[in-house]
């Protein structure tokens, strides 16, 4: 049950139908998180220009992925992971690359440091060590990739905090999450 509300066409003011439109004409539909969003015309507005700058970066598609569904898992936000899953699949990734991701992991090397790095981030609020930029780095990031993947993680955290926060319906095939051991 939604706990904040959900702007749709039909509810919206102009601003909020501007914008729900661009959305719609770019994706062929609008997730029901940025229908939270919507409630903000200035926070959806800042989410899709971070979204759009973010994703112009040196990052692959597939690295993108592979963080939001470690995130989403590592942050309990079962919207975010089954939306993050559907993208990840149509991105290229495998199911057991996906579950590997939800892990914190992945089958690929150099991914699997982001991942490492992107859970390190969450757990520790941002203070990782010296150690873990230079695992990074050996890893073959640069410094515009690193923060690069600092901006993913925030990104995310704010898609799991709405998520969480309102509680949305899910609109993607549903991915339960992973209960820790």
């Amino acid at each position: 049950m939604n706990r904040i509300n959900v702007v749709t066409t039909e509810t919206a003011n102009s601003e909020q139908k501007a914008l729900l439109d661009a959305i719609q004409s770019q994706l062929g539909m609008v997730p029901n998180f940025l229908k939270v969003f919507a409630n903000s015309p200035a926070a959806l507005r800042a989410f899709l220009g971070l979204h759009g700058i973010a994703n112009d970066g040196s990052l692959d598609p597939q690295t993108r992925e592979r963080i939001a569904v470690a995130v989403a898992q590592q942050n309990a936000c079962e919207y975010c992971l089954s939306a993050h899953t559907a993208i990840g699949h149509k991105a290229g990734l495998s199911h057991d690359e996906i579950s590997e991701n939800r892990a914190g992991n992945s089958r690929d090397a150099k991914a699997a440091a982001a991942l490492k790095f992107a859970r390190s981030l969450v757990d520790n609020g941002g203070d990782v060590t010296t150690a873990e930029l230079g695992e990074l780095r050996h890893a073959g990031y640069d410094d515009a990739e690193i923060v690069e993947i600092i901006t993913h993680v925030g990104m995310n955290i704010l898609t799991n905090l709405i998520g969480k926060a309102s509680r949305v319906a899910i609109d993607f095939p549903r991915i339960a999450l992973k209960q820790a051991a």
